[in-house]
């Protein structure tokens, strides 16, 4: 059996720490769900997508501030997912997550 020794991407260690956050808030949580067109062609994915019992929130996690692209990405989301009530950009470099309308 190989193991992988390589460590892991910024993004990703950014995502299991809120994940971490998240936890005793959430019934459930999953990450890196990707959407898939009628075609079978990858249109989008979310980083963070949490459920509490008839909510769901998604979550974009970007390793430095940039709320612009991620609201971008979010709004798409949405679109694509219309059982999301609520969106959320983290910042990995300060820790800060910030709603996004």
């Amino acid at each position: 059996m190989v193991t992988d020794t390589r460590r892991k991407q910024k993004h990703d260690r950014y995502i299991e720490a809120l994940h971490e956050r998240l936890r005793p808030n959430y019934d459930s949580i999953s990450t890196n769900v990707s959407l898939y067109s009628k075609r079978r062609k990858k249109v989008a994915e979310i980083d963070l997508l949490a459920e509490r019992e008839d909510t769901v929130d998604a979550f974009e996690v970007k390793c430095s501030y940039r709320p612009v692209k991620a609201k971008k990405q979010l709004r798409k989301i949405r679109k694509l997912v219309p059982k999301v009530k609520r969106t959320y950009f983290f910042c990995g470099e300060s820790n800060q997550i910030e709603i996004i309308l």
